[in-house]
């Protein structure tokens, strides 16, 4: 099954244009969907989940026309929104039944027997009589993915999901997420690099509302080998080399200062090559130097 999104266009109240003719295919399997903040990626997940409606362009989800069917999308959609409410003197058990029976999933018995599996699932049967509200960051969100997982959805959205976690939990969720991703679409929408070079088989880029860069994070990573270069300098000469060279990031590393920059040969003799990675592609992107080399 594929997610096929088509010339979408969205614009608000005001002026803002959040989308500008968006395509993307998106297969089964974990895929990345990395930008700044404000780049578009919470409204095109909002519009990918019927929860808003797009000016102009098409979203399908296999054969379900997801603009003139949204009530066939949302039978096989699980959304996990960056900031969800919960109610804190309700217990993971009750919560994930009440949800359960609201979406008709089946007797009180089957019902009783899915919101069990996934809380065995997502790690959180030993606090399944717990209040929510006394949920730490992390399991707050196991819960989320739980409530997103009733059901057995073919697609599921994941937006900014481990912003605040603590490197354990981090791990945990998105090992949990790599294990879902095997069978369904799941869309990790993130500005955390290392998060998609982590977990997702594909990826797309977005600034502005547009789609600057799609593909594997593995070629991605070697489209800019042997021009990634790397230098430790004094914080006072930065000025001056962001103006002769294409700088893509600076970094502190054990109290130093590092620069990145891109270039087609080697940029001088202070500078050694980088062994690149999904944060240097990211970075260049962003500049606008790697949309050549995408196309």
């Amino acid at each position: 099954m594929e997610l096929t999104l088509k010339n979408i266009t969205k614009t608000y109240p005001g002026g803002v244009t959040a989308l500008k003719n968006l395509s993307l295919t998106i297969p089964t399997g974990m895929f990345g969907l990395l930008g700044p903040n404000g780049a578009g990626k919470s409204t095109l997940m909002r519009s990918i989940a019927s929860l808003q409606e797009i000016d102009t362009g098409s979203i399908t989800l296999g054969d379900i026309d997801v603009i003139r069917e949204p009530d066939s999308l949302r039978r096989v959609l699980g959304y996990l929104p960056q900031d969800f409410g919960l109610y804190p003197n309700v217990d993971a058990v009750t919560m994930l039944s009440h949800i359960a029976a609201l979406k008709g999933l089946g007797s009180s018995g089957g019902q009783k027997t899915m919101v069990e599996a996934l809380l065995q699932r997502t790690n959180l049967w030993q606090h399944r009589k717990k209040k929510l509200g006394g949920y730490s960051g992390g399991m707050r969100q196991r819960f989320g993915i739980a409530q997103a997982l009733l059901g057995k959805p073919k697609l599921i959205i994941v937006d900014e999901p481990t912003a605040g976690l603590d490197p354990e939990e981090r791990n945990r969720f998105l090992n949990l997420l790599s294990e879902i991703g095997e069978n369904v679409i799941v869309i990790l929408s993130t500005h955390i690099v290392d998060d998609v070079s982590e977990v997702c088989g594909r990826m797309a880029i977005i600034d502005q509302g547009r789609v600057m860069a799609e593909n594997e994070p593995r070629k991605a990573i070697e489209a800019i080998r042997g021009k990634t270069w790397r230098m430790e300098i004094d914080r006072a000469d930065l000025p001056q080399l962001q103006r002769e060279h294409v700088v893509i990031s600076t970094r502190l590393a054990g109290g130093r200062t590092i620069i990145h920059v891109y270039n087609e040969e080697h940029p001088g003799p202070r500078f050694e090559a980088a062994e690149p990675d999904l944060q240097d592609v990211y970075f260049t992107t962003l500049g606008g130097t790697l949309q050549e080399a995408y196309e």
